[in-house]
C-alpha cells in the first residue's frame, strides 16, 4: 500500500477525534455550559450537519482544484474551526466552530475515499478504503479517550485545542506524504456534477448509508450517559471504555474492508448490519449489568464501523458506472449521508431521551438498522437485475 494512504488515515485520525470526543464529554460539557443532554447532543448533530453539507457542496466548488492543494485548505479549515471551539465565549459560537470544523470533514473524506482508490489496483479498492478510515478507528481507540480525559480533568475548552495541534500536524503530514501529481475526474460543471442526485440506484445507497448509519447513532451518542447513569460507571471508567469499543472498531472496520473485497458489498453490509441491529437490541438488556454492557459494547464496535469501506466502494463503483464524470460528488454525497444518519440518529436519540429513557435509544436503533438491511437486499437484487 502506498506512504501517502498513511497521509490520509494521519488526517483522518485528527478529523475522526475532533467528531467523536464529544460523545464522551457530553455529560462534562452540558455541565458546565448549564445546558441539558439532550441539547448538549446538538454539538454532535450540527456536526454532522455541517458535514452534509460540506462534502458534496464544497467538493463540487473544489473540482477544478489540484487534489493535494484541496487536502491542506480543508486541513487548514479544521485546525481553524478547532481553534475557534476552544476560544468559543458562548455555546452558539461553540455551535458554530462545529459546523466550521463539519465542512472541513466532508471535503476530506469525499475527496480521499477516491485519492484512496486511486493510489492502488481496482481489487484494492475497499481495503485502500478501510486503511483510510483506519485513522478515524484509532481515533476512536486513542483520540477520543484521551479527548475525553483532557476534558474532564482540565476542561473541555482544552480538548480542541490538543485536536487542532493533532490537525497542523496532519495537515504537515499530507504537506510532505501525499505527491502532487493526483489523478483527478476531468473537470466539469457543477450541473453535471449533481446529476448523481437524479440516479434512483445512487439515491438507493445513499439511503442505506444514512439509515445503516443513523441507527447506530441514536444509542451511540448517548452512550457515555448510560453507562454514567443506567450502567453505573464514574468518569475514569467509561473513558476505558470508550478505548475497549475504539480497539473493537479498529479490528472491525479492517474486517469489513477485507469481507467487501471477499464477497463483495452486498453481501459483506448484509452480514455487518445484521450483527449491528442484534448487539443493538441486546443492549437494550445488557446496559443493566455492567460486566454484560463491556461485552456488548465490545462486540457492537467490531460491527458499528465495519460497514464504512463496504458503503463507500459500492458508492464509488455504481458512480462509475452510472456517472463517470461525477465520482468525486458521489462520493462526496455518501459522506454527506453517513452525516445526515449522524445528525438525524443524534436528534431523534435526544428526542427519545426527552420523552422516554435513555434506554429507549438503542432497541429503536436496532430497528433503524433492520431497515437499512432491508434496502440493502433490494439494491443487491437491483443489481443482479441489471446484470442480466
Amino acid at each position: 500500500m502506498p506512504l501517502a494512504l498513511l497521509a490520509l488515515a494521519l488526517s483522518a485520525f485528527a478529523i475522526g477525534t475532533t467528531e467523536f470526543v464529544i460523545v464522551g464529554l457530553l455529560p462534562t460539557m452540558a455541565a458546565d455550559l448549564n445546558i441539558t443532554i439532550p441539547s448538549a447532543g446538538l454539538l454532535v448533530s450540527l456536526y454532522a450537519l455541517g458535514v452534509a453539507v460540506g462534502a458534496p457542496v464544497l467538493t463540487a466548488l473544489t473540482g477544478r482544484w489540484n487534489r493535494k492543494t484541496v487536502l491542506l485548505s480543508v486541513m487548514a479549515l479544521f485546525v481553524l474551526g478547532n481553534l475557534v471551539a476552544w476560544q468559543a465565549p458562548t455555546f452558539e459560537a461553540l455551535i458554530v466552530a462545529r459546523i466550521l470544523t463539519g465542512l472541513a470533514h466532508g471535503v476530506f473524506f469525499s475527496i480521499g475515499s477516491t485519492i484512496a482508490t486511486g493510489l492502488v489496483p481496482k481489487e484494492k479498492g475497499a481495503s485502500a478504503i478501510a486503511i483510510m478510515f483506519t485513522g478515524l478507528t484509532v481515533a476512536l481507540v486513542t483520540g477520543v479517550p484521551l479527548g475525553t480525559y483532557i476534558g474532564q480533568y482540565w476542561g473541555w475548552e482544552a480538548t480542541f485545542l490538543t485536536v487542532s495541534i493533532l490537525g497542523l500536524i496532519a495537515l504537515i503530514g499530507s504537506a510532505i506524504l501525499v505527491p502532487n501529481n493526483l489523478q483527478q475526474s476531468k473537470p466539469v460543471s457543477i450541473i453535471k456534477q449533481f446529476k448523481v442526485l437524479a440516479h434512483p440506484r445512487l439515491l438507493l445507497v445513499y439511503a442505506i448509508t444514512a439509515v445503516g448509519y443513523g441507527g447506530t447513532f441514536v444509542a451511540f451518542t448517548y452512550l457515555a450517559p448510560i453507562l454514567k447513569s443506567v450502567s453505573g460507571f464514574g468518569d475514569n471508567a467509561i473513558g476505558v471504555i470508550l478505548l475497549v469499543y475504539g480497539v473493537s472498531v479498529a479490528i472491525g472496520n479492517i474486517w469489513g474492508g477485507k469481507l467487501a473485497d471477499k464477497l463483495g458489498p452486498i453481501k459483506a453490509l448484509t452480514i455487518i448490519f445484521g450483527g449491528l441491529a442484534s448487539v443493538l437490541f441486546i443492549f437494550s438488556v445488557t446496559a443493566v449489568h455492567p460486566v454484560a454492557a463491556v461485552v456488548t459494547i465490545l462486540v457492537w464496535g467490531g460491527f458499528a464501523f465495519g460497514n464504512v469501506p463496504g458503503l463507500q466502494i459500492y458508492v464509488v463503483n455504481l458512480a462509475e458506472k452510472y456517472t463517470p464524470d461525477s465520482v468525486d460528488v458521489a462520493s462526496g454525497l455518501n459522506i454527506a449521508a453517513f452525516n445526515v444518519g449522524i445528525a438525524l440518529g443524534a436528534f431523534s436519540g435526544g428526542l427519545i431521551v426527552q420523552e422516554y429513557t435513555m434506554m429507549d435509544t438503542p432497541w429503536v436503533g436496532g430497528l433503524i438498522v433492520v431497515v437499512a438491511i432491508a434496502l440493502t437486499r433490494l439494491s443487491g437484487s437491483l443489481d443482479k437485475k441489471h446484470a442480466m
